[in-house]
Parts: C-alpha cells; sequence; structure tokens
C-alpha cells in the first residue's frame, strides 16, 4: 500500500502494525518525521483529505492475497456473515478521526437485481473489497463481494458507489463480473465486467445511472489492470494482460481509443512458481508525465520493479 499521499510532493503513506492493530504511518520525506494514523487505508480521496479502508483481517480470510494475516484460522465459516460494525471506514488524514461509512450489513439488505443464479443466499459471508474514490473526492467505488453456503472456493460480485458523507449508494453493476476499474472523470468508472450487450468485455458505466458503453471490444478482450494515461485527455489506456500461453507471457499494452489501436509495449513470462496467492501481476502504472510507467514482474527469476519509457509509442 506504499503511496504519496494525494496532493502532497512530500508525504509518503503505509499501513504498519502497532500493538496488534493496523495503523497507517505518513514519513514527510523532506523532514524525516513520522506520524501515525490510528487505522489503516486501502485508498485516499484525491485531495488527500479522507483515507478509506475495508476490514483488512476479514479480507486476509475471505480472499487471501488482499488483506492482513492476524493469526487466525482461515476459515471463511467461522466468520459472522453480514455484521453491522464491520465495513468500510472512512478517516481523517488530518485528525486520525475515524468512522464506518457503511456496513456489510447494509449491504445484505439492499436487494439483489442480478441473475438469479448469483444470489446470495441466507447464511452468506459477505466482505468489501477494491476501493477507489473518484476524481473529485465525492464518490467512492468499491466491490461487495460473497460466497454461498456450498460455494467451492468461488465467489460472487457486485459493484456498488456511494457518497463520501454515506449517502446516495448506489449499484453501479449487479451481473457479477466487475473486476478491475478506474475513475475517468467524477461521474464515469472504467471497468472490466460482464453485461447482457457484450458479455465480458471492459465498459464505461455512468454512475447513479444505468448508462453503459463498451470499449475496446476486439482489441481489449482479456481482464486486466487498466488506467488511463496522465496528460492524454482520457484518449490512451495503459493496460495488461494475465500470463497467456504455454510461455505464461504477460503483456502490458497501450489502447488508443479514438482510433481502436492496440500499441504492444513487451512480452514478460511469468515462472510457474508466480500463481495463485503468490503471484506477480505487472499492474502497470504511469508516472504524473504520462511519459512512463513502472510495472511488477518475475521473468528475471525474482519479483522486481521495472520501468518503461512510453513519450514514443504515444504519436
Amino acid at each position: 500500500m506504499l503511496q504519496w499521499v494525494p496532493g502532497s510532493d512530500r508525504d509518503v503513506a503505509w499501513n504498519d502494525r502497532e500493538d496488534g492493530q493496523f495503523v497507517t504511518r505518513i514519513l514527510d520525506v523532506k523532514s524525516g518525521r513520522t506520524r501515525t494514523l490510528p487505522h489503516p487505508f486501502y485508498t485516499f480521496s484525491p485531495d488527500g483529505k479522507t483515507a478509506f479502508a475495508p476490514d483488512f483481517a476479514r479480507l486476509d480470510v475471505t480472499r487471501p492475497g488482499y488483506g492482513y494475516a492476524t493469526g487466525a484460522e482461515r476459515d471463511i465459516w467461522k466468520l459472522k456473515p453480514a455484521p453491522d460494525d464491520i465495513g468500510i471506514w472512512s478517516m481523517d488524514v488530518a485528525t486520525g478521526q475515524q468512522r464506518l461509512l457503511f456496513s456489510l450489513a447494509e449491504a445484505a439488505k439492499i436487494p439483489f437485481t442480478g441473475p438469479a443464479n448469483l444470489a446470495f443466499k441466507p447464511g452468506a459471508i459477505h466482505w468489501f473489497n477494491h476501493l477507489l474514490c473518484n476524481t473529485d473526492s465525492t464518490r467512492l467505488f468499491f466491490l461487495h463481494r460473497w460466497r454461498n453456503p456450498g460455494d467451492k472456493g468461488s465467489f460472487r460480485t457486485r459493484a456498488l458507489t456511494i457518497d463520501v458523507d454515506g449517502g446516495k449508494v448506489h449499484v453501479m453493476d449487479p451481473n457479477g463480473g466487475t473486476s478491475h476499474f478506474v475513475w475517468r472523470d467524477p461521474q464515469h468508472i472504467f471497468a472490466w465486467a460482464w453485461h447482457p450487450s457484450h458479455g465480458e468485455r471492459f465498459y464505461v458505466y455512468t454512475d447513479l445511472s444505468d448508462e453503459v458503453t463498451v470499449v475496446g471490444k476486439e482489441a481489449m478482450p482479456n481482464n486486466g489492470h487498466n488506467t488511463y494515461l496522465p496528460n492524454t485527455n482520457n484518449e490512451w489506456v495503459l493496460n495488461d494482460t494475465y500470463p497467456q500461453g504455454k510461455d505464461r507471457l504477460q503483456n502490458p499494452y497501450l489502447y488508443h481509443i479514438p482510433t481502436n489501436r492496440r500499441v504492444p509495449v513487451g512480452a514478460f513470462p511469468a515462472p510457474p512458481a508466480y500463481t495463485g496467492e503468490w503471484r506477480c501481476d505487472t499492474h502497470p502504472s504511469a508516472s504524473r508525465s504520462g511519459h512512463q510507467f513502472c510495472f511488477d514482474s518475475a521473468h528475471a527469476g525474482g519479483r522486481q520493479v521495472y520501468v518503461a519509457d512510453i513519450a514514443g509509442l504515444l504519436g
């Protein structure tokens, strides 16, 4: 979770443990001073004023690899199904004041409107994952997930949005397939999902409405970690693939929306040992200029971070 605090050129934040609790550390890289906030973070609002987080201990049990281990047994069926004191927390970055924004109990009370075979049933175990605030710090996107009794390791998903003060909860995608996503602007979300119009593809959803538009139907047919390149007026997408083919190649690439053009950047073999909870997705992340991006890869025999210069590919 190490990252710059949005809006700051000096504060770096990461999660840590202190006296058996998860906390946030914020380091001022210019003064060397560190302060501690009493709750961990998953994402910050772009204005840097608020942090949001799910329950990381619960997430470690429900979705290993995404939460933080506590030493508790990873038996999902020993968890409470949808408690009213666990959910998404918001925290004031200046003061550390925190509050429960939206509970699992509240989510479970919202009727399921997607395909009937995906609906949560009595006794289902619920959790939240993948939180992201919109570009003007007013709305939060997140995934509501659950496993029904009898499910063999699988889980179901719907995508929701909510005001950062807890109002206007909206089921953006009830269809069970939302995965990677990014806000394009305050009202639009660019996400991999299943929709009855085109099946599994990337779509742009309009928040607080039913409007959906497919993006790159033929050029981007596989799930990936999609973002927009900065300083390109949201015309360029930075994306990747999961390991493909017998050589398990991971493929970071660019996609130009106006011309429907896909530009390969590289192909990196993922060693077979890097699978499941220990996999190494490339997770491409652009520089603020949009001329470079960094990505993770284990193709050289160990997990490393690499930088690719793409300025010459954007013409």
